[in-house]
């Protein structure tokens, strides 16, 4: 034997040596992570009566999966975002693949109610992704066993990436997203996050910046395709339009007073926004007392219906929750909390205007699109960066309604110019609106480019004649080892 083959042979069981010790470091760190939160995760769980349902399938128990001898597609949402832009994906995928079973898994509590509303018909389980150890993630994976897993945006789990792999199934990343600020996360994590990305089989990525990011953490650039963003074909349901008509008619809301919205708002947003909704009620009660508008908020987290409910108590204003039962003074109250999940796309059409939140607040704000289809007028605050791209392509169209970066305090006074600017100005709101829809239009289609990309991954896995051999991310397609 050669001194070079020596090297070789040295080389390569160090690297191996290496590999093993990064995921039992990752193990290691991920048990006292798990620990430390363990206090609020019990909390929470006990207070929304999940934590039993939660814990046990986190931990790979009590996962049905009824396939009936087909192929099974898991689909992994993280949270509430994640789980509204799978809507037309899962659609798309249960035309293109009938034959195929559905499954559907997310990480929060708060995905875990949308997915089970939103696919109760298509889906043949909804449960909670497993925590990322090895006899958890093996033994959900024992329980699903899915022929292909595709996870919507970006949540990369080394253990469960790599258990996929060795069980030879592919795992797509679709409408994957990576911001600045996570970039710069992965960036750290080095020689571990480099093996991680290399054990997916494809990467659908959302724009070419996205692209260029995951390239840069070292997935190889021809697994990586660009679709554009998913989150451009929503649609209105047939279920929102009904839900719609409904909050209409029990909260009386008509042309006759404007609706903002406060949509997806975190702390201090609430405080902001009901700061400036004052201001402008008593600016145009001198004047347009026809254009007092009324308000409706939601906060993002469900956590937080109790603290901003109390800060409605204390505002001074007539206010009703929509979880509560109908009343008389339901049409009259002049604010609405919305502390339910899953309805603000049947109320965006009931909206003048909408302010989209976490980004007033340092967050990196959320989703502008839902509005947009709408037609409405959205504003948004200057911290936007997990949304970048969809905001620039609205600004760059004058369909987007962008607040200056501000400090806490200045923000009311900002926020209420711009909604008394807006409230006037009706033609004006109404333009940036049908704008917003048109891009919205213009923009749709990724969808499909989608389904064509993986495409090539489910003809891959027709051809399989060994379901359990380990598999090989090739070039454009997967490329499986034969057992010698």
């Amino acid at each position: 034997m050669t001194s070079d083959k020596i090297k070789l042979i040295l080389a390569r069981h160090l690297s191996l040596v290496t590999c093993h010790f990064m995921y039992l470091l990752y193990s290691v760190l991920l048990t006292i992570g798990v620990i430390l939160l363990l206090p609020r995760f019990l909390l929470d769980g006990l207070r929304h009566g999940k934590y039993v349902a939660s814990v046990r399938e986190r931990l790979g128990q009590h996962v049905q999966v009824e396939a009936c001898g087909r192929s099974v597609i898991w689909i992994h949402c993280v949270s509430v975002g994640e789980t509204q832009a799978a809507r037309p994906l899962v659609r798309a995928l249960a035309e293109r693949y009938p034959a195929h079973a559905l499954v559907v898994s997310t990480t929060t509590l708060t995905g875990q109610t949308l997915a089970r509303d939103f696919f109760r018909d298509s889906a043949t389980s909804v449960f909670y992704f497993p925590f990322d150890w090895a006899w958890t993630v093996r033994r959900t994976l024992d329980r699903v066993n899915p022929s292909i897993v595709l996870i919507m945006e970006t949540e990369l789990w080394p253990r469960f990436l790599r258990e996929c792999r060795t069980r030879r199934v592919p795992v797509a990343l679709v409408n994957g997203r990576i911001s600045e600020r996570s970039f710069r996360g992965y960036k750290r994590l080095g020689r571990l996050l480099h093996r991680v990305v290399n054990d997916l089989a494809l990467a659908v990525m959302q724009s070419d910046r996205d692209a260029d990011r995951i390239a840069a953490l070292g997935l190889d650039p021809q697994l990586i395709k660009v679709s554009g963003n998913i989150k451009f074909d929503a649609n209105i349901e047939t279920k929102e339009q009904s839900l719609t008509k409904e909050l209409r008619e029990r909260f009386g809301f008509d042309n006759e007073h404007p609706l903002i919205v406060a949509a997806s708002t975190h702390a201090p947003e609430e405080r902001i926004v009901l700061q400036a909704f004052k201001q402008l009620r008593a600016e145009l009660s001198n004047t347009n007392l026809h254009l007092l508008p009324r308000l409706l908020i939601a906060p993002r987290h469900p956590e937080r219906f109790a603290e901003v409910a109390a800060l409605l108590k204390s505002s001074g204003y007539g206010w009703v929750q929509r979880s509560s039962l109908p009343s008389v003074h339901d049409a009259a109250c002049d604010v609405v909390l919305v502390d339910t999940i899953g309805e603000l796309q049947a109320v965006f059409p009931l909206a003048s205007l909408v302010f989209i939140g976490g980004s007033i607040a340092p967050v990196g704000g959320h989703n502008v699109l839902e509005p947009a289809a709408a037609a409405k007028c959205v504003i948004t605050g200057a911290h936007t960066s997990n949304f970048a791209s969809i905001v620039k392509s609205l600004l760059e169209r004058n369909a987007l309604v962008q607040l200056s970066a501000v400090t806490e305090a200045a923000a009311s006074m900002e926020l209420t110019r711009v909604f008394k600017e807006l409230m006037v100005d009706t033609d004006k709101r109404r333009l940036i609106g049908e704008r917003a829809r048109a891009v919205m239009e213009q923009s749709r289609g990724a969808t499909a480019r989608t389904i064509e990309m993986l495409a090539p991954l489910f003809d891959e896995l027709s051809c399989r004649s060994e379901p359990h051999q380990p598999y090989v991310a090739g070039r454009g397609s997967i490329k499986f080892k034969r057992k010698m």
